[in-house]
């Protein structure tokens, strides 16, 4: 990149870039090299807005975990049938970069220190799609559309971890949406 050229939006193109080489290369991969390569600018460009390459990750898993709310779950309640919701909203987290966020997360200790500061408890796009979904079973409750006595922290959290289950190893082929629907369907007993 030419000195004196300006980039725009500097820190959505550094997190898109970060997607993409995450996606691709997996936790290992993800260096501000592969960073700055993959959004072709210089590797000081990173710096200039970050403290450091942890800071800078730190504020990618935070801006991906906020992505987790357009799901579209929350318009839902009421709509549609709850099994169908889930296995949508399951899907649409999990394809995303999420299920690479987690090893990124574990793998990378000051990382993890510094999202405790915001997270204190779990990882945090799971602790937040697990917030999301028991928001959702909560609403659906309230509506009648589950049991009254539903566990729906419960229920949301085995969701989470069942459906992580089915997306973890990125290099295998993707679960089909009737995998995760039989998932939805036996977690919350319809």
């Amino acid at each position: 990149m030419p000195t004196g050229v300006a980039l725009r939006a500097v820190r959505a193109q550094l997190f898109d870039a970060a997607e993409r080489v995450l996606l691709r290369a997996g936790p290992s991969g993800l260096t501000s090299r592969a960073v700055t390569t993959e959004a072709d600018c210089a590797k000081g460009v990173l710096h200039r807005h970050f403290d450091d390459f942890d800071g800078f990750l730190a504020e990618f898993v935070l801006d991906r975990i906020e992505k987790l709310e357009g799901t579209g779950l929350r318009d839902a309640v009421g709509t549609g049938t709850v099994a169908d919701n889930l296995t949508s909203a399951l899907t649409a987290v999990f394809e995303s970069v999420a299920v690479a966020i987690v090893p990124l997360v574990i793998f990378r200790d000051e990382l993890r220190a510094r999202l405790r500061r915001e997270w204190p408890a779990g990882i945090p796009v799971l602790t937040q799609a697990a917030e999301m979904i028991g928001g959702y079973l909560k609403a659906e409750r309230d509506q009648g559309r589950i049991a009254e006595d539903a566990d729906v922290e419960t229920l949301a959290a085995t969701l989470i971890g069942a459906t992580h289950l089915l997306f973890a190893d990125r290099t295998a082929p993707k679960p089909e949406a009737a995998q995760v629907r039989k998932v939805v369907e036996t977690v919350i007993g319809t």
